[in-house]
């Protein structure tokens, strides 16, 4: 059974980056799916990018490719979500997931573990 704790999040200004972390414990997930995704209260949460397990195929949603950037780093049990030229739309709550299922994908049925989330503010 994973443990994820996400770190990184912060207020920045309109423009500028963030790089968000997602450390796992209590077991590895090598050949898992993983994603992030955000919340803004009120609203569903939703997708943001997701390596799928079965292959190594990155997707991300609209509003995020081109500007953030996915990555994992197995032999540390560690997952990124690098953020550029953020927007105050950004602002949200960011977390990260991962499911045994191989399948890349925004279906959060699909993931069994999840982070408590971490604070993502665009403000000037």
């Amino acid at each position: 059974q994973l443990h994820l704790v996400e770190s990184g999040g912060d207020l920045v200004q309109p423009g500028g980056s963030l790089r968000l972390s997602c450390s796992a414990s209590g077991g590895t997930f090598e050949y898992y799916t993983i994603a992030w995704f955000r919340q803004v209260p009120g609203r569903e949460r939703e997708g943001v990018s997701c390596i799928s397990g079965s292959d190594g195929s990155i997707y991300y949603t609209k509003f995020a490719k081109g500007r953030f950037t996915i990555s994992r780093d197995d032999a540390k049990n560690t997952m990124y979500l690098q953020m550029n030229n953020l927007k105050p739309e950004d602002t949200a709550i960011y977390y990260c997931a991962v499911g045994e299922d191989y399948t890349g994908s925004f279906s959060e049925p699909l993931y069994d573990y999840w982070g408590q989330g971490t604070q993502v503010t665009v403000s000037s």
